[in-house]
């Protein structure tokens, strides 16, 4: 599992972990995507979550009660020919996670190839 360069986004690991392991092996999996595709990602938490940039966001990740929400910064730019995507705002598009195997059934890193 990635640890984070970031204190407070390690810190939020953390606690996830102690409250919720499955949430934390979910964040950890979707984490170790985003840094497969982009290793120059940087992460912080804003808004309650992680986010992730580059040079601007381009996604995050928050918990939820019941599913964690990998957000797309520019969702609607996206190619989504299953309308897997979840959303009606003006830019983002975000997907709900509930299980591991949801990572792969709504096709995580498809969308975080075309986060950028």
């Amino acid at each position: 599992m990635k640890k984070s360069k970031d204190e407070p986004v390690q810190s939020f690991l953390e606690d996830v972990l102690m409250i919720d392991s499955e949430k934390h092996e979910i964040l950890q999996k979707l984490r170790n995507i985003v840094f497969s595709i982009y290793p120059k990602t940087n992460e912080r938490m804003m808004y309650g979550g992680i986010m992730f940039s580059i040079e601007d966001d381009f996604g995050g990740l928050f918990i939820r009660k019941k599913h964690i929400s990998f957000e797309f910064s520019s969702g609607t730019k996206m190619d989504d020919p299953d309308n897997i995507l979840e959303g009606t705002g003006q830019f983002r598009r975000h997907l709900k996670i509930r299980s591991l195997t949801d990572i792969k059934d709504k096709k995580v890193e498809f969308f975080v190839k075309q986060s950028l």
